[in-house]
């Protein structure tokens, strides 16, 4: 119950945090957004397949519209890599591949938030999912 409210209280103060610096522009309001919501979470990226040249991923460094990426060249598959990131920041896995068997997957607590396979995957450049915090 003190989780489900805290949870509403957060949405409706980053709302009216929002709401309030719709002055500023879009890349000001994210910034100030994530330094007031300055919470982490952990998920955990998973490429299973064939044939991957490298996975670049979301590692939880940078600012929330700018984040530091981390490359990984010839990967053994399959391959996971848990990491934690912060506020708003997106979690993001990008396996490059011309191979239909691949898939991403961005798993938090347990719970597939993103997947793409195949040639959903190649078309999309991989799996990227928005922040749980203040869900």
């Amino acid at each position: 119950m003190n989780r489900t409210i805290r949870t509403a209280v957060l949405s409706i103060a980053l709302t009216g945090l929002a709401f309030g610096l719709s002055a500023c522009s879009d890349e000001e309001t994210v910034d100030t957004v994530d330094k007031v919501v300055d919470q982490t979470y952990e998920i955990t990226y998973e490429v299973t397949g064939k044939n991957v040249e490298s996975i670049e991923f979301n590692g939880g460094g940078g600012k929330a519209m700018d984040p530091k990426t981390t490359t990984v060249k010839k990967p053994a598959l399959p391959w996971k890599k848990t990491v934690t990131l912060r506020g708003v920041m997106p979690s993001a896995v990008m396996p490059v591949t011309t191979d239909p068997t691949v898939t991403c997957k961005i798993v938090h607590k347990g719970k597939v938030i993103a997947e793409e396979k195949g040639e959903s995957l190649i078309n999309a450049g991989g799996c990227v999912a928005e922040s749980p915090i203040g869900k």
